[in-house]
Order: structure tokens, then C-alpha cells, then sequence
């Protein structure tokens, strides 16, 4: 295929020149004879990254490429790639930063299409598609509670079910739980955070989801705890609960909500919410002020792969937001730093278990979680994204009823 092959050595040529890249591209079908050719991006005795084209439908992905154009290429099989998971992840940023000024922004227009696909059918759909891969596929790069989000590493040595355990208890102390306390907890996964609440905490807990198997599962965790007295797990839509709350926590969830509708979102969480009681928010946010996607692609690949719907948005998006529902934010924190520690841990315990992974679900699927939790502690570690935890209460309360100091949420002994 003389034609492909010319256009592929005028690639090379171009990123030669201007990246000298430990990278390695091999074309499958190669000559007219029927051998693979090889191009090297950089001089080396040894590439890092080995890409292997296996069709002509890979070609327009590395001939002008993007986080989405490279990773549909490798999830639908129309490339391979040999090499470390970090060393792929930072050849392609290579690419597509170097390839920056072919990027297309997010439109307005896309961002107003996109607002528009939220309705409680496409949400349900959006989580069962994301959550119910399968229990045990989780649970094999999980810690063993199952947290699927955000860890809290408070020395930075913790392992992963240690600062999983942390990162409860320090929501947990954040909205002063006590016992006899009731607690919603939106989008409660596989129900760590409830038992924790009610075992070490004493409160009385209702857990909703809208995955059928992490509900199935958490109910099976609830039972076995012996807590089915004091924890109510819901298949239920956080728009349907009645009643209030004491306390009310939405870890993880809120991604999925839509960026016009956080101030319903938040309202609801304010009329669920007893008049001295506590919220806290933790949620991925975007970097970009104008609420826009994560660059280079990478977010619009996520929106097709991963989180259909999902819509990040600014911190002073969230603030806003919150304060339209009828909420007053009192502590806000970053986790970043944690967040991509998180995922590189999920990323690694991932890549140890690949041959098991791969036996667990299709191909495709292990190729898309393989990119995405790389690809997410890369984001997280590179400022493309973050991670707040946004403690508030009920607005328009005297402000005699707001603590002095937030001494409260180090000083305290969590389920002392």
C-alpha cells in the first residue's frame, strides 16, 4: 500500500522533528510483500511505547490525533498498543498536545445539546451502563469495601483500603454525624459508607442507587453486618426520597447530574435536609472556569466510553449552584493530589490483574477501563481535573449557629 505507507513516513518525518519520541509504529499489513513496517518516532536503541496499526481506520487518529480519536482507535480494536500503561499515556499526550491547534473547542451549541440528555431515563441507563459491569470485576482493582471514589491519604503512606477507610470517616466527622442521627447518603455505590456510618458512628442510615447490582450487593453487605435495623438500601432516584434528613451525603454522584440541573439538584438535597443539618458534596470538577470539557478530547472519549451524560463543572460553578438551591458552603477542600494518587493505585492493581480482567468482560470493555483510569490519573495529576469536597448547610441560618474554626474536623476521634 504504497499511498498509506507515504503518508505514514510524512507523519513520522513531522514528529520526529519536533518530539524525538521513544515511540515505535508498526503497520500490520506493511509492503506489498506482506511484512509489517516499522517507523520510529526518536532515536533509540529500545522504544517505550510500541503502536501496531491494524487497519486503515487508525490511520486518521494518529494522522491528526486526540485523546477520543487515539482511544476509540484502541478500544475498538483498530490499534494496539505494547508498553507501560504511564509511558502510553505520556506519548499520546505528546501527540495531542504537540496537535493542539487541530482541536476543535467544545461549541456551545454541543454543550447546550449535550444539558439537554438528562431525563431520569438516560440517567438510569447512564449509571446501569457504568456501575453494572459486574460486582466481581470491581472488586478485582477495588479496595476490599468496594470505594469507588476519591481516597484521603492523610500522610500520603496509607495503602488504598487504609485511606478508603480515612476518607469515610473524614466526611463522616465533617458533617458532625453523632448517633441517632439519620443519613441519606445519594448514590451510596456498594454501601461503605452506611456501614461505616452505622458502625462506627451510630446513625441510622438510607443508602439510594440506581445500579441494580450495587444495590443487590449492598443490601447482601447490609444483612451480613447484622445492620438491617439501623440501614435501608433503595433502588430509587434521588428526586423520589421524602422526608428529612440530619445529615446528607453525596460522594461521587453529582457528576452525573448535569450542569443545568445542579440547582434542582442542590435544592432537593436542601429540602431533604433537617434546618440544622449538615451536607457535604464530593465531586469531580472541571479546571476549565467556563465549564468546559477536559482538552485534548479526553472528555469527550469519556462521554462516549465511560460516563455517558456526565457533565463536570467549575468549582465556582458548584458554589454557585449550591447557593441557588438554597445552600451555604462552609468548608471546601481540594483532593486532587488524592484523587490521582487514588487512580494510580486502581490503575496499577488494574494492570496486575489484567489477564484476570480480561477473562471477566469483552475485550472492548477491559481495553475502555484500562485507558480511563490510566488516562483520569493523568488528568488529575496534570490539573485537567479535581476533586472538592464541599461541606454546607442550610442557607439563611444565624450565623451564631456556624462553628468558630473547622478544629472540629482534625481534632475529632472518628466513631469514638
Amino acid at each position: 500500500m504504497p499511498t498509506i505507507d507515504k503518508a505514514i513516513d510524512a507523519w513520522v518525518q513531522r514528529w520526529r522533528q519536533r518530539l524525538d519520541l521513544p515511540l515505535r509504529v508498526v503497520w500490520g499489513t506493511g509492503n506489498t510483500d506482506g511484512a509489517p513496517r516499522a517507523w520510529d518516532l526518536g532515536r533509540f536503541d529500545e522504544p517505550k511505547v510500541v503502536i501496531t496499526v491494524r487497519d486503515v481506520a487508525a490511520l486518521s487518529a494518529l494522522l491528526n490525533p486526540s485523546l477520543d480519536s487515539l482511544g476509540e482507535a484502541y478500544v475498538e480494536g483498530h490499534l494496539d498498543v505494547e508498553g507501560d500503561i504511564d509511558d502510553v499515556l505520556a506519548m499520546a499526550h505528546a501527540l495531542v498536545r504537540d496537535n493542539a491547534a487541530h482541536q476543535g473547542s467544545t461549541t456551545l451549541l454541543q454543550r447546550v445539546v449535550k444539558g439537554l440528555k438528562h431525563n431520569r431515563k438516560l440517567d438510569r441507563e447512564a449509571i446501569q451502563y457504568h456501575y453494572d459491569v459486574s460486582n466481581d470485576f470491581y472488586a478485582t482493582w477495588l479496595d476490599p469495601a468496594m470505594v469507588y471514589s476519591c481516597a484521603y491519604f492523610e500522610h500520603g503512606d496509607e495503602d488504598l483500603a487504609s485511606a478508603q477507610r480515612k476518607k469515610i470517616d473524614h466526611i463522616l466527622t465533617k458533617i458532625r454525624l453523632q448517633p441517632g442521627h439519620t443519613l441519606l447518603d445519594i448514590g451510596c455505590g456498594w454501601g461503605a459508607l452506611v456501614l461505616r456510618a452505622a458502625q462506627k458512628f451510630g446513625a441510622r442510615c438510607v443508602g439510594i442507587t440506581l445500579s441494580q447490582a450495587q444495590y443487590e450487593l449492598a443490601r447482601q453487605r447490609v444483612a451480613e453486618a447484622g445492620l438491617t435495623d439501623r440501614i435501608e438500601i433503595r433502588l430509587q432516584d434521588y428526586r423520589d426520597v421524602e422526608g428529612t434528613f440530619d445529615r446528607i451525603t453525596s460522594v461521587g454522584m453529582f457528576e452525573h447530574v448535569g450542569l443545568q440541573h445542579l440547582p434542582q439538584y442542590f435544592r432537593i438535597i436542601r429540602d431533604r435536609l433537617a434546618p440544622d443539618g449538615w451536607a457535604m458534596n464530593h465531586g469531580i470538577t472541571t479546571t476549565d472556569a467556563a465549564d468546559g470539557e477536559t482538552p485534548y478530547g479526553g472528555g469527550r472519549f469519556i462521554d462516549k466510553y465511560v460516563f455517558p451524560h456526565g457533565e463536570l463543572p467549575h468549582i465556582a460553578t458548584v458554589l454557585r449552584t449550591m447557593q441557588e438551591g438554597g445552600l451555604e458552603a462552609f468548608d471546601v477542600e481540594n483532593l486532587r493530589r488524592h484523587y490521582a494518587r487514588t487512580l494510580t493505585l486502581w490503575s496499577r492493581n488494574f494492570e496486575g490483574q489484567s489477564q484476570r480482567l480480561r477473562g471477566m468482560v469483552p475485550e472492548r470493555i477491559w481495553r475502555i477501563w484500562r485507558v480511563y483510569l490510566a488516562g483520569c490519573a493523568w488528568a488529575f495529576e496534570h490539573d485537567q481535573i479535581a476533586l472538592y469536597q464541599v461541606l454546607c448547610r442550610p442557607a439563611g441560618r444565624s450565623a451564631q449557629e456556624l462553628p468558630w474554626s473547622r478544629r472540629w474536623i482534625y481534632d475529632a476521634q472518628p466513631g469514638a
